[in-house]
């Protein structure tokens, strides 16, 4: 398995498929997983994805695979932008086209206005832009009361419509999420609240692409919408009838839409 020591306390587990013509020189995709998930997170959009840019995936730091950091340690938005691009100087990506969900999304965002110059694009699904929701306190209080599992099962809700998607996708998501230590849950809950990334979002200068559900509990259209005027230049899909994190309800659609929207940069 593909880790890469990137300090002293992060070996960071990533995979990398890459299934283009074996003559060309393809451009590079990064998926970056939201919050207690993993690589996994991306199985339905890989084999679109990989037949035409080469795909990397990781794992990020306290997560999946990847090192969980010693008790103490100062989560950021910023810091985990800095893990990012760490592993693309292991990988020698010089650019690529980042996709983020959830807060993955945030991350790349972050990223963006950190590290331009490493960015040809971001595609931002079901992102989360300001912390002032209750739910970000509100999930650190619940795993600490019933355990990591108990939070995640109670949180498919805002995530996943089960007559949808089915009740055995939805028990696959939570136990993944469930795997989660249960400190670094507390504490990247912790760390995220009362973040405003207004004033980043308004720096970002790449072409951006933005994917939500029709009903996004949590977060209205309004609020979708707001990141659309937020960033210079970007371009909002809402899917139509659909709900939750539309990037896991309907990955092939996402993909397919990535995929149009990096035909025409």
């Amino acid at each position: 398995m593909p880790f890469a020591k990137l300090s002293d306390d992060l070996d960071m587990y990533y995979e990398v498929d890459d299934f283009t013509d074996p003559w060309k020189k393809p451009k590079t995709i990064v998926l970056h997983h939201g919050n207690c998930k993993s690589t996994r997170f991306w199985y339905a959009w890989v084999p679109i994805l990989a037949r035409h840019y080469k795909v990397v995936r990781l794992d990020a730091r306290g997560l999946g695979r990847s090192t969980v950091p010693p008790p103490g340690y100062k989560w950021s938005l910023k810091g985990f932008a800095q893990d990012l691009k760490l592993l693309l100087d292991h990988l020698n990506l010089n650019q690529v086209h980042l996709v983020g969900e959830t807060v993955g999304g945030t991350i790349s965002m972050q990223f963006a206005t950190d590290f331009p110059e490493r960015v040809r694009s971001i595609t931002v699904c079901s992102s989360p832009f300001r912390f002032t929701d209750p739910y970000y306190l509100d999930s650190a209080r619940k795993a600490e009361k019933d355990g990591v599992l108990a939070w995640a099962r109670e949180s498919m809700k805002r995530r996943l419509d089960a007559s949808r998607v089915g009740q055995d996708f939805v028990e696959w998501y939570a136990n993944e999420m469930g795997k989660t230590s249960l400190r670094v849950v507390v504490e990247t809950h912790d760390a995220l609240v009362g973040n405003d990334l207004s004033d980043v979002l308004r720096r970002i200068k790449v072409p951006t692409l933005l994917l939500s559900a029709e009903n996004r509990p949590g977060y209205t259209q309004g609020y979708v919408r707001e990141m659309e005027q937020l960033i210079p230049g970007s371009k909002l899909v809402i899917f139509p009838g659909t709900f939750g994190f539309v990037h896991h309800s309907q990955p092939e659609q996402c993909a397919e839409t990535l995929l149009a929207f990096l035909r025409e940069l």
